[in-house]
């Protein structure tokens, strides 16, 4: 068989092409850090010689995996584009290239291509007797359908134009589940106001929530058609965007009859039509008048066309309405989608729609064991009104549920946690139970949804916004499952991922409240409300200095909990400290993570007050510090100029001259009677130093004792606030523990989670040099005298702590300016570090 060379060479060069651009994820490192230095973000000029095939495939390359190059982490779940892919990517080239073919041949080619693929849709769907049209944006189709409508119904349209819309206002009717902006989109398209857009609301007692309210509907269009209005095109869902549920198509159907209204459906579950079983709700929709087709995401084909296939008997008016072209390159739309049909063959076209169902059906079936898991569409007995006799509304219950059940029979799988059947803490259920119950639930379901999706990535989760149920899992196969690659097994681990999560969102949930009161039991604590953040809350440490105002308060606040963020982030702790969401209403607090069910929250709220204060302490100690020896060195000062005076008046004037009081000290040694200084810091107070001297030690108070902060003895290898023998039951409550505390103080292990603050006592000793020495007549140097001590203690416990580097870099600092200050006084300075 004869091949074209034009066309081989085509196919050639494109699988190289595909094969550059997906081996560029496997590049060594460095390929990457050159790629990295030769690329450059900032457009430039355009080259003057022009670049060959290869560099601009590497340029393509690229700006596709610059994220990765610049090793930034990147969750994206990049489509398995496999051989049926390849054949639609292979389709857009052919396109480009058919299309300089000589006018009858190329006429000849489109028009077979377009009957084929319209062909097959049509058989494949249950469509007969349908037309199809191709285009790129979903919403097209739609669009043309309305012009092939208002043209229908408004003779006059085509000469008159907009101008006879003004006898009988048109109406667009669409489910209030619809697509968010659609109804505009078409208004502002087709130049109507919003007042020819009519939204029905969905069902409030039978039926699913997601469904169309038929009974209101048939009263809006009467109530239209006695105004004068047109009832002109009625929008239903076979697959809401959200939930999935189909609208009750049959009825719908009747409905437009009757009225002489225009039904289209579009929605997911068409894609079940192609299978040999289908539920009757979305049977209905081959008696449609048009329906929308996505088959790029349905069977994995990448940059194929949306299809709408439509029933009209006039040529003219599809022309009008631009749902038919005389173009021939605009017919070409339909050549990648024919050669991946081709491809893929009736069988494997099937075998994908059912695999996705499968896969939507076995975790529905899992999902229905698990507790806290509620799913999309099951009705409860709350709807259904009182009926006088309880076996008589059981029974009824009963019989709507079954019927919903069969009805909501859907590809779409959407879950959610809820506390409603397993809160046996609180009574049953946790609605009500305590403020934003439901804006909780929402923000722990969006934590779920994320998680779930970063640990089971071919699953392809998502997160869907319902009116009623609030924030949810939405699980959609038929959309993801064959760009994905999703399996039975993919399936089977996000079962196995979700019951991990279950308890864990659970024991937060419960858990919240008792952080929340723990945190009210600290003054020096505010509890934040942050019903955003998903895990235990927030907290806040508040300076219990009240004199400081607003600007130098709002600072202190921000410095104290920004280092006590660092310091809980260091402990050996499960838990996740952070400031929070990036762009959230509250600052400088500190937002605790997801707990377990072995949590001891009074343990963990006692740790940051003792933290935050520690904090607190230190910062004054600082402050208070500074002040304390500059006032210190001053009163040192006038002390020293005094014993110079006393001293002057006791030695006498000769001692004071060098040659005379080196002999003079020879013949009558004399004992000095000054008495030296020791500078309390803590204290900020001059006391003398005979007590040091007579005691050969340095002198303090007592240390203060330790804060408890650990509710039990910790056993070896346990991690921080975790309760003793809490995994398995909850006997052993968050109050027993804390009252243990006082009991087990003694035997308790040492915790780095609760630095305790000492006692500072540390002194600067400002005295003669000790008596034990003999004093030995030699002549003096001229600027050396009786020394003066600086001692620099580590406390009364003989252990340095972060205090005591504290203290010593003040007190160098005092020593330093008294020497400065002293240079030319009588006495020396030696400084002696303990």
């Amino acid at each position: 068989m004869m091949v074209d060379p034009t066309l081989a060479e085509m196919g050639k060069n494109l699988n190289e092409a595909m094969k550059i651009l997906e081996d560029g994820r496997k590049a060594s490192k460095p390929d990457a850090d050159r790629r990295q230095f030769s690329r450059s973000s900032i457009p430039g000029p355009l080259q003057g010689d022009g670049q060959d095939v290869a560099s601009i495939l590497q340029l393509v390359q690229n700006l596709m995996h610059e994220d990765e190059e610049e090793g930034k982490p990147s969750h994206r779940r990049m489509q398995n584009v496999g051989e049926q892919g390849h054949m639609a990517l292979l389709g857009h080239s052919l396109a480009a290239y058919i299309s300089v073919l000589d006018r009858e041949r190329l006429r000849k080619l489109i028009t077979r291509i377009a009957s084929d693929t319209t062909l097959w849709l049509c058989r494949l769907f249950r469509y007969e007797s349908g037309s199809a049209y191709y285009h790129e944006d979903d919403r097209e189709g739609l669009l043309k359908v309305c012009r092939l409508v208002i043209n229908t119904r408004y003779e006059d349209y085509s000469t008159e134009g907009y101008t006879v819309l003004n006898s009988r206002q048109p109406v667009i009717y669409q489910s209030a589940t619809c697509r968010p902006g659609l109804g505009q989109y078409l208004c502002s398209q087709l130049g109507l106001p919003l007042s020819s857009l009519c939204t029905v609301p969905c069902n409030t007692m039978f039926g699913s929530q997601h469904q169309m309210d038929i009974a209101l509907l048939d009263k809006l269009i009467r109530e239209d058609v006695e105004t004068g209005k047109l009832p002109l095109l009625l929008i239903a869902n076979a697959g809401t965007p959200g939930a999935g549920h189909t609208d009750k198509l049959g009825r719908l159907k009747e409905l437009c009859e009757q009225y002489g209204m225009w039904l289209h459906i579009e929605g997911v579950n068409l894609a079940t039509l192609a299978l040999g079983e289908v539920s009757s709700p979305v049977t209905a929709a081959t008696r449609s008048d048009s329906m929308t087709l996505t088959l790029g995401p349905w069977l994995g084909l990448p940059a194929v066309p949306a299809v709408t296939l439509y029933r009209h008997e006039d040529p003219a008016l599809s022309l009008a309405a631009g749902l038919t072209s005389s173009q021939p390159v605009e017919k070409l739309r339909a050549l990648p989608l024919w050669l991946s049909l081709q491809y893929l063959g009736h069988d494997g076209i099937v075998e994908k729609i059912r695999h996705a169902v499968e896969l939507s059906q076995q975790l529905l079936e899992k999902l229905k064991t698990l507790a806290s898991i509620k799913t999309s569409g099951v009705v409860s007995l709350s709807r259904i009104p009182p009926i006088s006799g309880g076996s008589l509304r059981d029974l009824l219950g009963s019989l709507i549920l079954s019927i919903v059940e069969d009805e909501l029979n859907s590809p779409v799988v959407v879950f959610r946690f809820s506390q409603e059947t397993s809160a046996e803490s609180s009574g049953g259920s946790v609605e009500g139970y305590f403020a934003g119950e439901r804006e909780v639930l929402d923000t722990l379901n969006r934590w779920l949804c994320e998680r779930l999706a970063q640990l089971v990535p071919a699953s392809g989760v998502d997160i869907v916004e319902l009116e009623d149920e609030g924030t949810c899992v939405r699980f959609t196969p038929l959309m993801t499952a064959a760009a994905l690659g999703t399996q039975r097994c993919d399936v089977d681990l996000l079962v196995e991922r979700l019951t991990e999560l279950v308890p864990v969102l659970n024991c937060t949930l419960r858990l919240r409240l008792d952080f929340r009161e723990e945190v009210y039991r600290h003054s020096a604590l505010s509890y934040i409300e942050d019903l955003s953040w998903p895990g235990l809350g927030a907290v806040r440490y508040e300076p219990r200095i009240e004199e400081m105002n607003d600007s130098k308060r709002q600072l202190e606040v921000e410095k104290i909990n920004s280092e006590l963020l660092v310091k809980l982030g260091d402990l050996d702790a499960d838990l996740l400290f952070s400031t929070g969401l990036e762009f959230g209403p509250e600052k400088d607090c500190i937002f605790i993570g997801m707990a377990m069910e072995d949590l001891d929250v009074a343990e963990l709220v006692d740790t940051i007050a003792a933290l935050g204060r520690d904090i607190e302490e230190n910062g004054r100690l600082l402050e208070n510090m500074t002040e304390v020896v500059r006032k210190g060195i001053q009163e040192a000062e006038l002390q020293l100029q005094k014993d110079n005076q006393d001293k002057l008046m006791e030695e006498g004037v000769l001692r004071q001259i060098p040659l005379v009081s080196s002999v003079l000290n020879w013949f009558s040694p004399f004992q000095s009677t000054v008495k030296g200084r020791t500078f309390n810091l803590a204290a900020g107070s001059l006391d003398s130093t005979e007590p040091t001297y007579s005691m050969k030690a340095q002198t303090g108070g007592l240390a203060s004792p330790e804060t408890p902060t650990s509710s039990a003895k910790r056993l070896p290898g346990q991690r921080l606030f975790r309760r003793e023998g809490a995994g398995g039951s909850d006997s052993h409550s968050e109050t027993s523990s804390v009252g243990q505390a006082e009991d087990l103080s003694r035997e308790r292990v040492p915790q780095p989670t609760t630095p305790t603050p000492p006692v500072p006592d540390e002194a600067v000793s400002v005295a003669p040099e000790s008596p034990e020495t003999p004093q030995v007549p030699a002549e003096p140097e001229p600027t050396q005298e009786k020394g003066e001590e600086l001692h620099l203690g580590q406390g009364v416990n003989g252990e340095g702590s972060s205090e005591d580097f504290l203290v010593h870099g003040l007190q160098s600092t005092a020593v330093g300016l008294v020497m400065a200050r002293r240079s030319n006084s009588l006495y020396a300075s030696q400084v002696t570090c303990d």
